[in-house]
Protein backbone atom coordinates (compact mmCIF):
# COMPACT_ATOMS: atom_id res chain seq x y z
CA UNK A 1 0.00 0.00 0.00
CA UNK A 2 1.46 2.83 -0.93
CA UNK A 3 2.58 5.54 2.04
CA UNK A 4 2.30 8.73 0.47
CA UNK A 5 -1.34 8.88 2.18
CA UNK A 6 -3.77 11.91 2.04
CA UNK A 7 -6.52 10.55 3.98
CA UNK A 8 -8.55 13.78 4.49
CA UNK A 9 -11.49 12.56 7.09
CA UNK A 10 -13.23 14.43 9.72
CA UNK A 11 -14.31 12.64 13.05
CA UNK A 12 -16.54 12.79 16.10
CA UNK A 13 -17.62 11.32 19.70
CA UNK A 14 -20.99 10.97 21.41
CA UNK A 15 -20.61 12.39 24.74
CA UNK A 16 -23.03 12.84 27.62
CA UNK A 17 -20.57 13.76 30.61
CA UNK A 18 -17.11 12.92 29.91
CA UNK A 19 -14.36 10.18 30.17
CA UNK A 20 -16.66 7.25 28.90
CA UNK A 21 -19.50 8.03 26.60
CA UNK A 22 -19.29 4.64 25.13
CA UNK A 23 -19.17 2.87 28.29
CA UNK A 24 -21.95 0.62 26.76
CA UNK A 25 -19.35 0.11 24.33
CA UNK A 26 -16.59 -1.29 26.73
CA UNK A 27 -18.80 -3.85 27.71
CA UNK A 28 -19.65 -5.37 24.63
CA UNK A 29 -16.04 -6.12 23.80
CA UNK A 30 -16.45 -8.58 26.63
CA UNK A 31 -19.02 -10.13 24.37
CA UNK A 32 -22.08 -8.75 26.78
CA UNK A 33 -25.15 -6.59 25.86
CA UNK A 34 -25.23 -2.97 27.02
CA UNK A 35 -28.27 -2.16 28.46
CA UNK A 36 -30.86 0.06 27.03
CA UNK A 37 -31.53 3.37 27.63
CA UNK A 38 -34.67 5.09 28.06
CA UNK A 39 -33.16 8.34 27.36
CA UNK A 40 -30.58 10.08 25.16
CA UNK A 41 -28.84 11.59 28.07
CA UNK A 42 -29.86 8.74 30.78
CA UNK A 43 -26.24 7.49 31.37
CA UNK A 44 -26.47 6.22 34.48
CA UNK A 45 -26.39 8.58 37.20
CA UNK A 46 -28.85 11.30 38.98
CA UNK A 47 -25.95 13.58 40.21
CA UNK A 48 -22.63 12.11 40.30
CA UNK A 49 -20.07 9.56 39.44
CA UNK A 50 -16.84 8.31 40.60
CA UNK A 51 -14.36 5.49 38.89
CA UNK A 52 -11.26 5.41 36.76
CA UNK A 53 -9.11 3.02 35.22
CA UNK A 54 -5.55 1.75 35.12
CA UNK A 55 -3.22 -0.78 33.98
CA UNK A 56 -0.11 -2.90 34.94
CA UNK A 57 2.73 -4.56 32.92
CA UNK A 58 5.43 -6.74 33.02
CA UNK A 59 7.51 -7.76 29.65
CA UNK A 60 10.37 -9.48 29.08
CA UNK A 61 12.75 -8.62 26.37
CA UNK A 62 15.34 -10.04 24.20
CA UNK A 63 16.68 -6.85 23.14
CA UNK A 64 18.80 -3.77 24.42
CA UNK A 65 18.10 -0.05 25.80
CA UNK A 66 19.45 1.82 22.81
CA UNK A 67 18.19 1.30 19.10
CA UNK A 68 20.46 4.54 17.85
CA UNK A 69 23.59 6.00 19.32
CA UNK A 70 26.88 3.69 18.44
CA UNK A 71 25.21 0.83 17.48
CA UNK A 72 25.54 0.05 13.84
CA UNK A 73 23.37 -2.52 13.69
CA UNK A 74 20.32 -0.81 15.73
CA UNK A 75 19.87 -2.72 19.00
CA UNK A 76 21.94 -5.38 20.75
CA UNK A 77 20.87 -8.62 21.36
CA UNK A 78 20.51 -8.43 25.21
CA UNK A 79 17.84 -10.21 27.91
CA UNK A 80 16.26 -7.53 30.57
CA UNK A 81 13.04 -7.64 31.47
CA UNK A 82 10.58 -4.53 33.09
CA UNK A 83 7.87 -3.94 34.80
CA UNK A 84 5.27 -0.59 35.30
CA UNK A 85 2.10 1.01 35.66
CA UNK A 86 1.30 2.81 32.87
CA UNK A 87 -0.80 4.61 34.21
CA UNK A 88 -3.94 4.70 36.88
CA UNK A 89 -6.79 7.46 36.92
CA UNK A 90 -9.50 9.03 38.72
CA UNK A 91 -12.10 10.19 36.85
CA UNK A 92 -15.02 12.18 38.12
CA UNK A 93 -18.30 13.49 36.67
CA UNK A 94 -20.98 15.59 38.31
CA UNK A 95 -24.69 17.38 37.29
CA UNK A 96 -25.04 21.00 38.57
CA UNK A 97 -28.43 20.41 36.51
CA UNK A 98 -29.52 17.38 34.08
CA UNK A 99 -28.01 20.03 31.33
CA UNK A 100 -25.01 21.62 32.98
CA UNK A 101 -22.33 18.56 33.71
CA UNK A 102 -18.80 18.89 35.16
CA UNK A 103 -16.07 16.08 34.02
CA UNK A 104 -12.66 15.78 35.41
CA UNK A 105 -9.81 13.13 35.21
CA UNK A 106 -6.55 13.00 37.05
CA UNK A 107 -3.48 10.52 35.84
CA UNK A 108 -1.02 9.02 37.50
CA UNK A 109 1.92 8.21 35.08
CA UNK A 110 4.60 5.61 35.51
CA UNK A 111 2.96 5.12 39.60
CA UNK A 112 4.86 8.45 40.49
CA UNK A 113 4.86 12.19 40.51
CA UNK A 114 7.37 14.79 40.67
CA UNK A 115 10.94 14.59 38.30
CA UNK A 116 12.22 11.67 37.38
CA UNK A 117 15.96 10.80 36.45
CA UNK A 118 16.21 9.30 32.94
CA UNK A 119 19.29 8.39 31.35
CA UNK A 120 19.15 9.61 27.50
CA UNK A 121 20.84 6.73 25.44
CA UNK A 122 20.30 9.04 22.34
CA UNK A 123 22.43 11.15 23.57
CA UNK A 124 25.73 9.38 24.40
CA UNK A 125 24.38 8.12 27.24
CA UNK A 126 23.29 11.28 29.48
CA UNK A 127 21.85 11.77 32.88
CA UNK A 128 18.75 14.32 32.94
CA UNK A 129 16.61 15.51 35.79
CA UNK A 130 13.69 15.34 33.37
CA UNK A 131 10.25 17.33 34.22
CA UNK A 132 7.81 15.56 32.30
CA UNK A 133 5.34 17.90 30.25
CA UNK A 134 2.35 18.39 32.50
CA UNK A 135 4.07 16.16 35.45
CA UNK A 136 3.66 12.62 35.88
CA UNK A 137 0.58 14.00 37.60
CA UNK A 138 -1.32 15.25 35.11
CA UNK A 139 -5.20 16.56 35.10
CA UNK A 140 -6.31 14.90 31.93
CA UNK A 141 -9.94 16.50 31.57
CA UNK A 142 -11.69 19.33 33.42
CA UNK A 143 -14.39 20.52 31.47
CA UNK A 144 -17.90 22.08 31.68
CA UNK A 145 -20.57 20.65 29.26
CA UNK A 146 -23.67 22.30 28.55
CA UNK A 147 -26.27 19.73 26.88
CA UNK A 148 -28.78 22.05 24.28
CA UNK A 149 -29.86 19.43 21.64
CA UNK A 150 -28.20 16.11 21.33
CA UNK A 151 -27.56 17.41 17.45
CA UNK A 152 -25.09 20.52 19.12
CA UNK A 153 -23.93 21.00 22.40
CA UNK A 154 -21.07 23.12 23.91
CA UNK A 155 -18.10 21.69 26.24
CA UNK A 156 -14.76 24.13 27.30
CA UNK A 157 -12.18 23.50 29.47
CA UNK A 158 -9.24 20.70 29.13
CA UNK A 159 -10.21 17.70 27.04
CA UNK A 160 -8.99 14.71 24.79
CA UNK A 161 -7.95 15.76 21.20
CA UNK A 162 -9.65 12.86 19.46
CA UNK A 163 -6.92 12.63 16.97
CA UNK A 164 -6.66 8.70 15.81
CA UNK A 165 -8.11 5.49 16.91
CA UNK A 166 -6.44 5.17 20.25
CA UNK A 167 -7.22 8.82 21.95
CA UNK A 168 -10.57 9.07 20.90
CA UNK A 169 -11.22 4.96 22.77
CA UNK A 170 -8.03 5.45 25.01
CA UNK A 171 -9.61 3.20 27.77
CA UNK A 172 -7.49 0.00 27.97
CA UNK A 173 -10.70 -2.42 27.22
CA UNK A 174 -10.59 -0.77 23.61
CA UNK A 175 -7.71 -1.92 22.34
CA UNK A 176 -6.24 -6.26 22.68
CA UNK A 177 -2.59 -5.49 23.33
CA UNK A 178 -0.85 -5.30 26.94
CA UNK A 179 0.44 -1.17 25.76
CA UNK A 180 -1.53 1.22 23.62
CA UNK A 181 -1.04 0.63 19.74
CA UNK A 182 2.45 1.25 19.14
CA UNK A 183 2.70 3.30 16.01
CA UNK A 184 -0.27 5.91 17.01
CA UNK A 185 1.97 6.92 20.53
CA UNK A 186 4.71 7.20 18.62
CA UNK A 187 4.05 9.83 16.48
CA UNK A 188 1.57 11.66 18.04
CA UNK A 189 0.81 12.83 21.59
CA UNK A 190 -0.93 9.95 23.89
CA UNK A 191 -3.37 10.57 25.26
CA UNK A 192 -3.71 13.78 23.54
CA UNK A 193 -5.48 16.34 25.78
CA UNK A 194 -5.52 20.20 25.36
CA UNK A 195 -7.41 23.18 26.60
CA UNK A 196 -10.07 24.94 24.44
CA UNK A 197 -13.53 24.72 23.25
CA UNK A 198 -15.38 21.72 21.64
CA UNK A 199 -18.85 21.32 20.16
CA UNK A 200 -20.30 18.03 19.53
CA UNK A 201 -23.57 16.13 18.36
CA UNK A 202 -25.09 13.33 16.90
CA UNK A 203 -27.94 13.12 14.05
CA UNK A 204 -29.55 11.67 11.54
CA UNK A 205 -30.96 7.63 12.29
CA UNK A 206 -31.38 4.47 11.39
CA UNK A 207 -28.56 4.03 8.71
CA UNK A 208 -27.55 7.72 8.00
CA UNK A 209 -26.57 8.06 12.20
CA UNK A 210 -23.23 10.43 12.78
CA UNK A 211 -21.50 11.93 15.55
CA UNK A 212 -19.56 14.78 15.13
CA UNK A 213 -17.14 16.83 17.14
CA UNK A 214 -15.44 20.44 16.09
CA UNK A 215 -12.46 21.61 18.80
CA UNK A 216 -10.22 24.61 19.17
CA UNK A 217 -7.56 23.84 21.22
CA UNK A 218 -4.26 24.75 22.52
CA UNK A 219 -1.37 24.32 19.69
CA UNK A 220 1.45 21.92 19.32
CA UNK A 221 5.05 23.82 20.02
CA UNK A 222 7.42 22.66 17.56
CA UNK A 223 10.31 23.25 20.16
CA UNK A 224 9.12 19.19 21.11
CA UNK A 225 9.27 18.26 17.46
CA UNK A 226 11.94 15.93 16.96
CA UNK A 227 13.95 12.67 15.06
CA UNK A 228 11.99 9.85 17.00
CA UNK A 229 8.23 11.12 17.59
CA UNK A 230 7.98 13.56 15.32
CA UNK A 231 5.63 16.02 16.73
CA UNK A 232 4.37 13.24 19.72
CA UNK A 233 6.77 15.74 22.00
CA UNK A 234 5.02 18.56 20.98
CA UNK A 235 2.04 18.77 23.30
CA UNK A 236 2.27 22.26 26.00
CA UNK A 237 2.23 21.80 29.57
CA UNK A 238 5.85 22.46 30.49
CA UNK A 239 4.68 26.16 31.81
CA UNK A 240 1.66 27.22 34.14
CA UNK A 241 0.46 28.68 30.71
CA UNK A 242 0.16 27.26 27.43
CA UNK A 243 0.99 29.73 24.43
CA UNK A 244 -2.41 30.19 22.36
CA UNK A 245 -0.80 32.33 19.41
CA UNK A 246 -1.55 29.34 16.74
CA UNK A 247 -4.33 27.55 18.02
CA UNK A 248 -5.21 23.65 16.99
CA UNK A 249 -8.02 23.12 14.88
CA UNK A 250 -9.51 19.18 15.11
CA UNK A 251 -12.65 18.13 13.16
CA UNK A 252 -13.82 14.35 13.67
CA UNK A 253 -17.03 12.84 12.50
CA UNK A 254 -17.95 9.13 13.41
CA UNK A 255 -20.47 6.98 11.23
CA UNK A 256 -22.52 4.38 13.43
CA UNK A 257 -25.41 3.51 11.08
CA UNK A 258 -24.60 -0.34 10.80
CA UNK A 259 -25.21 -2.21 14.35
CA UNK A 260 -21.65 -3.28 15.90
CA UNK A 261 -19.75 -0.55 13.18
CA UNK A 262 -18.01 2.77 13.68
CA UNK A 263 -16.43 4.21 11.06
CA UNK A 264 -14.40 7.29 11.93
CA UNK A 265 -11.95 10.09 10.67
CA UNK A 266 -10.56 13.19 11.97
CA UNK A 267 -8.36 16.03 11.03
CA UNK A 268 -5.88 18.05 12.50
CA UNK A 269 -4.94 21.72 11.58
CA UNK A 270 -2.02 24.26 13.62
CA UNK A 271 -0.76 27.04 11.06
CA UNK A 272 2.15 27.89 13.06
CA UNK A 273 3.60 25.08 15.68
CA UNK A 274 6.56 27.79 15.49
CA UNK A 275 4.26 29.96 17.01
CA UNK A 276 3.81 28.64 20.10
CA UNK A 277 7.52 28.10 20.90
CA UNK A 278 8.59 28.88 24.50
CA UNK A 279 10.56 31.62 23.32
CA UNK A 280 8.32 33.74 20.71
CA UNK A 281 11.50 34.76 18.57
CA UNK A 282 13.18 31.39 18.57
CA UNK A 283 12.28 30.52 14.96
CA UNK A 284 12.80 34.33 13.76
CA UNK A 285 9.49 34.45 12.50
CA UNK A 286 9.60 31.76 9.85
CA UNK A 287 5.99 29.34 10.01
CA UNK A 288 5.71 25.78 10.05
CA UNK A 289 2.15 24.64 9.66
CA UNK A 290 1.35 21.07 10.79
CA UNK A 291 -1.66 18.90 9.16
CA UNK A 292 -2.66 15.28 10.37
CA UNK A 293 -4.96 13.17 8.57
CA UNK A 294 -6.42 10.09 10.44
CA UNK A 295 -9.05 7.30 9.67
CA UNK A 296 -10.37 4.10 11.59
CA UNK A 297 -12.99 1.66 12.18
CA UNK A 298 -14.09 -0.87 14.30
CA UNK A 299 -16.86 -3.61 13.80
CA UNK A 300 -17.72 -5.80 16.80
CA UNK A 301 -20.28 -8.37 17.17
CA UNK A 302 -20.96 -10.88 19.86
CA UNK A 303 -17.96 -13.05 17.61
CA UNK A 304 -15.41 -11.17 16.77
CA UNK A 305 -13.61 -7.40 17.17
CA UNK A 306 -11.65 -5.86 14.69
CA UNK A 307 -9.97 -2.39 14.40
CA UNK A 308 -8.33 -0.55 11.77
CA UNK A 309 -6.46 3.16 11.33
CA UNK A 310 -4.46 5.50 9.10
CA UNK A 311 -2.54 8.44 10.12
CA UNK A 312 -0.51 10.63 7.85
CA UNK A 313 0.95 14.15 8.90
CA UNK A 314 2.93 16.75 6.84
CA UNK A 315 5.04 19.28 8.54
CA UNK A 316 6.06 22.31 6.35
CA UNK A 317 9.35 23.46 6.87
CA UNK A 318 10.63 20.59 9.07
CA UNK A 319 14.28 21.29 7.80
CA UNK A 320 14.24 24.47 9.63
CA UNK A 321 12.84 23.71 12.53
CA UNK A 322 15.53 20.74 12.49
CA UNK A 323 18.08 23.46 12.22
CA UNK A 324 16.48 25.58 15.44
CA UNK A 325 16.09 22.69 17.59
CA UNK A 326 19.21 21.14 17.62
CA UNK A 327 20.11 24.09 19.77
CA UNK A 328 17.76 24.52 22.33
CA UNK A 329 18.81 24.20 25.48
CA UNK A 330 19.65 21.25 27.54
CA UNK A 331 18.10 22.46 30.67
CA UNK A 332 14.40 22.44 28.98
CA UNK A 333 13.24 18.71 28.56
CA UNK A 334 13.42 18.39 24.89
CA UNK A 335 15.15 15.49 23.20
CA UNK A 336 17.00 18.04 20.59
CA UNK A 337 17.73 14.99 18.71
CA UNK A 338 16.71 15.56 15.01
CA UNK A 339 15.84 15.73 11.87
CA UNK A 340 12.25 16.28 12.17
CA UNK A 341 10.62 14.66 9.55
CA UNK A 342 8.73 16.66 7.22
CA UNK A 343 6.64 13.37 6.88
CA UNK A 344 5.51 10.73 9.10
CA UNK A 345 2.77 7.25 8.87
CA UNK A 346 1.32 4.67 11.07
CA UNK A 347 -1.15 2.14 10.14
CA UNK A 348 -2.44 -0.66 12.26
CA UNK A 349 -4.71 -3.56 12.00
CA UNK A 350 -6.27 -5.90 14.50
CA UNK A 351 -8.88 -8.57 14.77
CA UNK A 352 -9.67 -10.97 17.94
CA UNK A 353 -12.45 -14.05 18.17
CA UNK A 354 -14.30 -14.59 21.09
CA UNK A 355 -13.84 -18.32 22.41
CA UNK A 356 -17.16 -17.93 23.99
CA UNK A 357 -19.08 -17.89 20.36
CA UNK A 358 -17.49 -21.20 19.83
CA UNK A 359 -19.06 -22.90 22.12
CA UNK A 360 -22.31 -21.58 21.41
CA UNK A 361 -22.38 -18.51 24.15
CA UNK A 362 -22.11 -20.79 26.51
CA UNK A 363 -21.31 -18.51 29.86
CA UNK A 364 -19.81 -21.01 31.73
CA UNK A 365 -16.83 -20.88 28.83
CA UNK A 366 -14.83 -17.66 29.79
CA UNK A 367 -14.35 -14.34 27.33
CA UNK A 368 -11.13 -15.53 26.02
CA UNK A 369 -10.28 -13.23 22.74
CA UNK A 370 -7.50 -14.82 20.76
CA UNK A 371 -6.02 -11.40 18.52
CA UNK A 372 -3.14 -10.44 16.38
CA UNK A 373 -2.09 -6.96 15.21
CA UNK A 374 0.34 -5.43 12.18
CA UNK A 375 1.40 -2.46 12.72
CA UNK A 376 3.76 -0.17 10.37
CA UNK A 377 5.00 3.36 11.92
CA UNK A 378 7.75 5.67 10.24
CA UNK A 379 8.01 9.16 12.77
CA UNK A 380 10.85 9.97 9.21
CA UNK A 381 8.83 8.35 6.24
CA UNK A 382 9.89 11.36 4.51
CA UNK A 383 12.26 14.42 4.73
CA UNK A 384 12.90 17.43 3.03
CA UNK A 385 15.47 17.46 0.35
CA UNK A 386 18.51 17.41 2.03
CA UNK A 387 17.49 15.79 5.04
CA UNK A 388 18.44 12.37 6.43
CA UNK A 389 15.93 9.79 7.27
CA UNK A 390 17.24 7.20 9.81
CA UNK A 391 15.59 3.83 8.90
CA UNK A 392 15.97 2.86 12.29
CA UNK A 393 12.79 4.48 13.14
CA UNK A 394 10.95 2.26 10.56
CA UNK A 395 9.11 -0.10 12.52
CA UNK A 396 6.81 -3.37 11.00
CA UNK A 397 5.76 -5.20 13.69
CA UNK A 398 3.40 -8.11 14.37
CA UNK A 399 1.70 -8.20 18.22
CA UNK A 400 -0.18 -11.93 18.86
CA UNK A 401 -1.64 -12.58 22.21
CA UNK A 402 -4.96 -13.15 24.54
CA UNK A 403 -7.16 -11.34 26.43
CA UNK A 404 -9.01 -12.86 29.47
CA UNK A 405 -12.56 -10.54 30.53
CA UNK A 406 -12.46 -12.14 33.93
CA UNK A 407 -15.44 -9.91 34.57
CA UNK A 408 -16.71 -7.15 31.50
CA UNK A 409 -14.72 -4.32 32.33
CA UNK A 410 -11.83 -6.17 33.90
CA UNK A 411 -8.99 -7.98 31.43
CA UNK A 412 -5.59 -10.07 31.80
CA UNK A 413 -3.56 -10.08 28.65
CA UNK A 414 -0.65 -11.56 27.32
CA UNK A 415 0.73 -11.09 24.41
CA UNK A 416 4.15 -11.50 22.49
CA UNK A 417 5.39 -8.69 20.04
CA UNK A 418 8.28 -8.67 17.16
CA UNK A 419 9.30 -5.97 14.99
CA UNK A 420 11.25 -5.91 12.06
CA UNK A 421 13.23 -2.63 12.25
CA UNK A 422 14.29 -0.87 8.60
CA UNK A 423 12.30 -3.27 6.47
CA UNK A 424 9.12 -1.45 5.81
CA UNK A 425 7.55 -4.94 4.58
CA UNK A 426 5.35 -6.87 6.06
CA UNK A 427 7.46 -10.15 6.14
CA UNK A 428 11.23 -10.23 5.48
CA UNK A 429 14.03 -9.24 7.96
CA UNK A 430 15.15 -5.61 8.64
CA UNK A 431 18.11 -4.15 7.76
CA UNK A 432 18.87 -3.95 12.11
CA UNK A 433 18.52 -6.20 14.71
CA UNK A 434 14.48 -7.41 15.29
CA UNK A 435 13.29 -6.94 18.56
CA UNK A 436 11.22 -9.35 20.20
CA UNK A 437 9.40 -9.53 24.01
CA UNK A 438 6.64 -11.76 25.88
CA UNK A 439 4.21 -9.31 28.01
CA UNK A 440 1.61 -9.91 30.38
CA UNK A 441 -0.67 -7.11 32.13
CA UNK A 442 -4.11 -6.76 33.87
CA UNK A 443 -6.27 -3.57 33.17
CA UNK A 444 -10.01 -2.34 34.37
CA UNK A 445 -12.35 0.52 33.52
CA UNK A 446 -15.20 1.35 35.55
CA UNK A 447 -17.71 3.47 37.57
CA UNK A 448 -16.92 2.60 40.79
CA UNK A 449 -19.59 5.14 42.87
CA UNK A 450 -22.97 6.61 41.18
CA UNK A 451 -25.46 8.43 42.67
Amino acid sequence: MSRKVNVCLMAALLATGSLWANEADSLNVAGEKPAKKTEKYDDGYKRFRVGGYGEAVASFKDYGINRYYGNPDGNTRDHRNTISIPRFVLAFDYKFTQKWILGAEIEFESGGTGSAMELENSENGEYETEMEKGGEVALEQFHITRLIHPAFNVRAGHMIVPVGLTNAHHEPVNFFGTVRPEGETTIIPSTWHETGIEFFGTFGKNYTTFDYQVLVVAGLNANGFDRNTWVGGGKQGLFEEDNFNSPGYVVRLDYRGVPGLRLGGSFYYCANTAGNSDKPNFYEGRKAPLRIYSGDLEYKNSYITARANIIYGNLTNSKFISSKNVRLSGNASYSRVVPVAKHAVSYAGEIGVNLRSVFHHNRKVPVIYPFARYEYYNPQEKGEAGQTMDLRNQVSMWVAGLNWFALPNLVVKADYTTRKIGSGKVFGSGKYTSENEFSIGVAYVGWFFKK
